[in-house]
């Protein structure tokens, strides 16, 4: 049961004006983007510290971590044109919104080792992401050319995109040091341990 999930609403019908012009439209959100990773890249080394030291990932930065990688897969989400409905500016975890990225709450205790030899065990993970990233890309264009054409998203393209997306969203929390196991291929939501925090909904 992986504490990561990833949740996304399908909608068929898509608007070709939003679509033809996602690149311009994402850029306020990318910019944004920006600054949440730098926010993440900073609490996960901090963190990493505090979790080979203790074996304890610190509340507020898993928090803003946690925030962060859910704002990320949203833009994600909606660059990939997996939705029409423009993203919240703030990590919160905005159940209302189409896109969601469900993180459970910090775990007791993390593997000081397995912290430690992150960035090997990310090697695989980096892999496997690449060649995501390169299916999402190919399925956006895809998708691009279908809904200018008929106002339409198949569910084929749709589920694609989820799930490589989903891989993309889940390798990151992975690399942040917010989970300890290997992200899953599946983007099944099912058999997901992932609830969320009332304090992480409070602070989004």
């Amino acid at each position: 049961m992986y504490p990561v999930a990833f949740e996304a609403d399908f909608v068929e019908r898509r608007s070709r004006l939003s679509s033809f012009f996602r690149g311009l439209i994402s850029i306020p959100w990318m910019i944004v983007a920006v600054f949440w990773g730098l926010a993440a890249l900073v609490c996960s080394v901090i963190a990493w510290f505090a979790i080979v030291a203790t074996g304890r990932y610190p509340d507020g930065l898993y928090n803003v971590v946690a925030q962060a990688s859910r704002y990320i897969a949203r833009v994600n989400a909606f660059q990939h044109l997996m939705t029409d409905e423009l993203p919240p500016f703030d990590g919160g975890e905005h159940p209302e919104y189409p896109i969601r990225l469900v993180i459970a709450a910090p775990a007791a205790h993390y593997s000081r080792a397995k912290t430690f030899f992150r960035g090997i065990l990310m090697i695989p993970v980096m892999i496997v992401l690449y060649l995501m990233l390169l299916l999402a890309r190919t399925i956006a264009v895809l998708s691009w050319f279908t809904i200018l054409a008929i106002g339409r998203q198949p569910a084929g393209l749709f589920g694609v995109t989820k799930t490589a997306i989903a891989y993309q969203a889940r390798a990151q929390t992975f690399q942040l040091l917010l989970t300890e196991e290997f992200p899953p291929l599946s983007a099944d939501d099912n058999g997901s341990s992932a609830q969320s925090s009332p304090g992480f909904a409070a602070a989004g």
